[in-house]
């Protein structure tokens, strides 16, 4: 007898995705999890991670079994150099990633500062000022272009091999950036670590699994202390830092009389154009005239936590989502520009009337329509695109519109500087709550979904298990949308947190869940345990902190894991990275790295097992400063 298929309800924890897999099902249109069904099982040797495809005398599969004949590869390479090669193949890339987004950023700043674009302008002057300070350049009875001139000169020379660190690191404890001397992981370059990293593991280079997992750990630092501290800190400089404010989320608010746009992707640069044209009164005025009431741009995905924490526009839902949404069949259009994009979403697009559109010459798809978005060209592209979303909407079929659901409300908008804020302008009242227990202690629920796990059942499970605790629970990327639609981006949800933390969060209007971005935002949270490890004298390691990704699947939630921990903060994985094929770097990334950086991964797919490790953690930093469990 064959395997009885898998109900919606043991896919998703959601409502809406359990009536939108129905309908796909009856509509004979295949999601990630059908997929993932005929991909089961996995190559044992891929899951270990003991595959090598790095030359052509492979590719070679190394057992590593006691007494197995392909012990080694043809090379030589044991399963420790092979699996130790490709882990830092994969945190370079997550690396490369991020750190490309925020060059990205970089220059459509110079276009900004050298006069060519008019459709971006620098919307923040005193952050802008602030952290140019901050790297060293001089401010004081300076222009703002000139300031901003030689910003643009500081953040390119992030990424080149002349120097023997990052500009951000001055936010860095000075107990840990002696710590990183002495391992010899301070990140030097962006690119240089990455392109570093990618020579390293060239058949004949570095051919000692713990040295290679140091050099994955530097690389990834370069990410979270610099391509994506650049990318966020940008961003606020370009589109407005984030302040708190109201929005909705889940499929509920895809409109039915309107013309509908979700964008999707990573870089807000393209959808914050999209934002713009889309509220031009012309256009308006089109979507009127094509029978709509309007025109409605809500998010996927981390462009979409862009323009939620910037702009309150609506989040209709993350990663395994997006497929789903496009089968509501009211989507005019799915705009992209790069990253956790499924190729499936051109051909579930053509099952429809909806565009998908690409805009990034890095990013293309085949099937897809392709408008390319410069800093000179933006808003006509962006106008173009939602012309052309107008005339989907005309295409519409009306009979196989289904939304499933209404909008919930969520509270976003909290940046590091909107934090402080709330404060008062300074950390003390924080550091006063965790002393005194009411909060005992901050986590960081990060990054993805990934259908190996019911979707968002870990994502929301450990959080409610962590508020209850009275830990803080910091999130960015797709697990937004998770803890929004279980209610916990509201004050409300304080009800479900324990007494200490339910009494800090009426006395601030805060949810017990806060809202910091996308998943280069993530560096927030660094900078956050930063000013708060330099505020009490301690290095980062020593506070009552702690990162999970319990439903991760991409390269870049390696690299995000890995910086976390080289930066001093225990982190939870739901999944393992594909290393358990060689014991010495299991042990070096469970155990060994606590004794190298002062932190280490855990991997546990139980979400309540993973919240008493957390706990533990916690409690553990509490005594060692002097503070009750």
């Amino acid at each position: 007898m064959g395997k009885e298929p898998k109900k919606p309800e043991d896919l998703s924890i959601w409502q809406d995705a359990h009536a939108m897999i129905r309908k796909a099902k009856a509509e004979s249109i295949e999601t990630a999890w059908d997929r993932l069904e005929r991909q089961t099982p996995h190559c044992k040797f891929c899951d270990l991670g003991t595959t090598c495809r790095n030359c052509i005398m492979g590719p070679c599969r190394i057992s590593n079994k006691p007494g197995a004949k392909m012990n080694i590869g043809v090379c030589g390479a044991d399963a420790d150099v092979v699996v130790a090669r490709n882990f830092g193949r994969f945190v370079a890339g997550g690396s490369a990633g991020h750190s490309d987004h925020g060059r990205d950023l970089i220059e459509v700043l110079e276009a900004i500062v050298e006069g060519d674009t008019e459709h971006y302008r620098i919307t923040d002057p005193e952050k802008l000022t602030r952290i140019a300070a901050e790297v060293g350049v001089v401010t004081e009875g300076r222009d703002l272009h000139d300031i901003a001139v030689d910003l643009v000169d500081e953040c390119f020379k992030d990424f080149g091999s002349r120097r023997s660190s990052l500009s951000f690191l001055s936010r860095v404890p000075q107990q840990r950036r002696e710590l990183w001397d002495r391992v010899g992981i301070t990140p030097r370059g962006i690119d240089r670590e990455i392109a570093e990293m990618m020579h390293r593991t060239h058949m004949g280079c570095d051919n000692d699994a713990p040295n290679t997992l140091l050099h994955a750990a530097r690389c990834a630092l370069s990410d979270g202390w610099g391509g994506s501290m650049i990318g966020t800190e940008l961003s606020d400089v370009i589109f407005g830092t984030p302040t708190p404010s109201r929005s909705t989320s889940n499929l509920g608010v895809i409109k039915e009389d309107k013309v509908n746009i979700l964008v999707h992707g990573h870089n807000p640069v393209v959808s914050e154009m999209i934002l713009a044209a889309s509220r031009l009164p012309e256009l308006v005025e089109k979507a009127k005239a094509a029978g709509a009431t309007g025109i409605n741009v809500a998010g996927l995905c981390c462009t979409g936590n862009e323009l939620l924490m910037r702009q309150g526009i609506p989040m209709a839902g993350n990663h395994l989502m997006t497929e789903l949404a496009i089968v509501t069949g009211a989507v005019e259009s799915v705009v992209v520009d790069y990253q956790c994009i499924m190729p499936s979403l051109v051909t579930v697009s053509q099952c429809y009337h909806t565009r998908f559109i690409t805009t990034a010459e890095k990013a293309k798809f085949t099937g897809a329509m392709h408008f390319e978005v410069h800093p000179h060209n933006a808003l006509e592209q962006a106008t173009a695109i939602v012309e052309e979303s107008i005339k989907a909407y005309i295409e519409r079929d009306k009979g196989r519109v289904e939304i499933p659901t209404q909008p919930v409300e969520i509270m976003t908008g909290f940046s590091n500087e909107a934090i402080l804020s709330a404060l008062g302008g300074t950390l003390t009242p924080l550091i006063d709550a965790i002393k005194a227990g009411k909060v005992r202690g901050v986590v960081g629920i990060v990054g993805c979904n990934n259908p190996k796990i019911k979707q968002d059942s870990a994502n929301v499970g450990l959080a409610k298990e962590l508020i209850k605790r009275d830990i803080l629970v910091l999130v960015t990327g797709c697990v937004t949308t998770a803890a929004g639609k279980a209610g916990l981006l509201v004050p409300e949800g304080a009800e479900m947190a324990g007494e200490g933390l339910k009494e800090i969060c009426g006395a601030l209007g805060i949810p017990p869940v806060l809202h910091l971005g996308s998943c280069v935002d993530n560096s927030r949270i660094m900078h956050l345990c930063g000013l708060v490890a330099k505020e009490l004298g301690v290095d980062i390691s020593d506070l009552p902190v702690g990162a999970s990704s319990p439903e991760w699947y991409s390269e870049k939630a390696a690299a995000i894991g890995m910086y976390a921990v080289a930066s001093g903060v225990m982190t939870h994985l739901g999944l393992p990275p594909n290393i358990l094929g060689s014991e010495t770097v299991t042990n070096i990334a469970l155990e060994g790295l606590e004794d190298i950086v002062g932190a280490h991964f855990v991997v546990e797919d139980d979400y309540v097992k993973a919240a008493e490790l957390l706990d533990a953690r916690i409690r553990m930093k509490r005594v060692g400063l002097g503070l009750s469990e």
